[in-house]
């Protein structure tokens, strides 16, 4: 399966690695390059790939599945909304480190990077991102387009709503439901829920502020 990566930035390198390391460990892929929109990054070559043009290229570069290798979440979100619209077929990624539970349902275009556990009952959704060495404990929700960062910790049972970010090394007490399109600042700690489209940071997390909600 010929797979373009969307994006050729820190967080596309990460992901090339990642379709990478499952190459050698017997998946079949084979990466056919990147495709990103800044002028500078065209013909560049990232771990022996390169960077074959802007994202509007995508039709006239053979390939059989795409994954939207960009860290920000509205931009990922907005990119593979259009993207699924036009028929495209989405790959995800998994480190082959991580420790993911037989029986956890992954959607298409998710990342899960190096050191990521994953525990029984889980569900991820679709183009989301579970970073370097996060752990996400049993029968979590993750939605589409989240990014769970790295080091931060899901207790059993946590909800986390479409494009939320939870920041690098956050924690989340168990049964705690976090709405769409929050922000939780690194290193917080959620004992209760948080609805949608608000900024929590702190010890414990307190809402400082409300940002936009995404439509779908």
């Amino acid at each position: 399966m010929r797979v373009l990566v969307l994006g050729a930035g820190g967080h596309a390198e990460v992901i090339a690695d990642i379709l990478l390391q499952m190459q050698s460990a017997g998946a079949e892929l084979q990466l056919t390059g990147y495709l990103d929109d800044e002028p500078d990054l065209v013909g560049r070559r990232i771990q022996g790939l390169s960077v074959l043009g802007p994202l509007t290229r995508l039709p006239e570069v053979a390939h059989d599945a795409v994954i939207v290798a960009i860290g920000d979440n509205r931009t990922r979100f907005r990119v593979f909304s259009v993207l699924e619209q036009q028929g495209e077929r989405f790959v995800a990624a998994c480190h082959p480190s991580a420790v993911v539970a037989p029986g956890v349902q992954i959607g298409p275009g998710t990342a899960i990077c190096a050191g990521v556990v994953v525990n029984p009952g889980s569900v991820i959704g679709s183009n989301a991102i579970l970073n370097t060495g996060c752990t996400v404990d049993h029968h979590c929700r993750i939605e589409d387009h989240a990014h769970i960062a790295p080091g931060v910790h899901l207790g059993g049972a946590v909800s986390v709503g479409q494009g939320t970010l939870v920041g690098i090394g956050a924690n989340v007490m168990p049964s705690c439901s976090i709405g769409a399109w929050t922000v939780v600042g690194g290193g917080a700690f959620v004992r209760s829920d948080l609805p949608d489209g608000v900024v929590a940071v702190g010890l414990p997390a307190q809402i400082l502020g409300k940002q936009t909600v995404e439509r779908t």
